[in-house]
């Protein structure tokens, strides 16, 4: 299983592709437990026009969840790499 296309709204990806090497190309990140099924997500990116962070596993997909910097984030590859490196866990309190 690969975590795809939850970070970016359905009606952008139709609209916001642009080919590979344009200025400004949105990155998405890709988490998944699988390297091949991480690198054929990435391709299928590519060709829907947008550049790839690779995650790595799927217990890295909090990066981008809620309140995270990269959370709904429209940012090149270099944005999108530094908004996953800030990401910081959440605190989990302890139930009373």
């Amino acid at each position: 299983m690969v975590k795809a296309f939850n970070n970016i709204y359905y009606g952008d990806l139709g609209t916001l592709g642009v080919p590979a090497g344009s200025p400004g190309r949105l990155a998405l990140p890709v988490p998944g437990d699988d390297p091949d099924a991480r690198k054929a997500v990435i391709g299928l990116l590519d060709e829907l026009g947008f550049d790839a962070v690779d995650v790595g596993p799927l217990t890295e997909s909090w990066r981008f969840e809620k309140d995270q910097p990269a959370y709904g984030l429209k940012a090149d590859l270099d944005g999108m790499t530094t908004a996953l490196a800030d990401a910081r866990p959440r605190e989990v309190s302890a139930a009373v």
